[in-house]
């Protein structure tokens, strides 16, 4: 499965989510950033690539309904309701992303 990690500049939220499920077997990840100073911004190749995306807030998910309806089709998108409270690899972020995501992946 090729899941594929949106937060808002792919600097916090979606970068710790890629690190922790990097090494989860049978599963490939990616992350990226809806805003056009995101470390990498988000573009219709990923999302093509993309079998799962896991948002991490409602905003983000009408973003990408917005910009990339057409690229959306037969995607399974998610929202963890995570807001942007946390620095990369915060214990808290990361207690939040261990129980949200792994029922995703299975």
């Amino acid at each position: 499965m090729r899941v594929l990690f949106v937060c808002s500049r792919n600097r916090l939220r979606s970068p710790t989510a890629e690190q922790l499920f990097r090494d989860w077997p049978g599963i490939e990840v990616d992350s990226a950033g809806l805003k056009g100073d995101a470390e990498q911004v988000l573009d219709a190749e990923l999302l093509a690539w993309a079998e799962l995306i896991v948002v991490m807030e409602k905003q983000h998910k009408r973003e990408l309904a917005r910009r990339f309806s057409r690229h959306l089709r037969d995607k399974r998108i998610v929202c963890l309701d995570i807001r942007d409270d946390y620095d990369f690899m915060a214990p808290a972020l990361v207690a939040l992303l261990q129980e949200r995501v792994p029922p995703l992946l299975r």
